[in-house]
């Protein structure tokens, strides 16, 4: 079963802008990733199907299918992992998470659904009046 990891998309207001900076990162980079200071241990898990979850404004709202890793070790001897994922990204159903340093490993079991396709399609409720209901537990 896959293992997930789960990281804050820092400054992100919503979905499209993580596209959007993701997009002028990989034009930069040549590449789909995003650096981190360890190397998950339990990598072989996650690189069975795993996705990395994006936590914007307090909620998990999207994952990418996780690529692989790629350690790094620069001139002055600082390691540091590339984590290279799928540009695409699936929109999940909302769910509250806390703020947490780093990255997490996220259980399957924790993990929420993918978006049904037909909601992408639908009128969408601002964001802001979104995540009011799902305060009240109304959404």
């Amino acid at each position: 079963m896959a293992l997930h990891l789960i990281k804050l998309a820092v400054g992100i207001e919503d979905v499209a802008q993580l596209r959007k900076v993701q997009k002028e990162r990989r034009r930069e980079r040549g590449r789909s990733v995003f650096y981190t200071r360890h190397m998950p241990r339990r990598r072989e898990e996650i690189l069975d199907g795993g996705s990395i979850y994006w936590v914007i404004k307090g909620y998990i709202r999207v994952r990418q299918r996780i690529l692989g890793f790629i350690p790094v070790v620069e001139d002055d001897g600082e390691r540091y992992c590339l984590v290279r994922y799928d540009p695409k990204a699936v929109e999940t159903m909302w769910q509250p998470k806390r703020a947490f340093q780093g990255w997490r490993y996220l259980l399957p079991k924790d993990a929420p659904a993918d978006r049904p396709a037909r909601a992408a399609t639908e009128d969408k409720l601002p964001d802001a009046m979104a995540e009011e209901l799902r305060a009240l537990g109304l959404l």
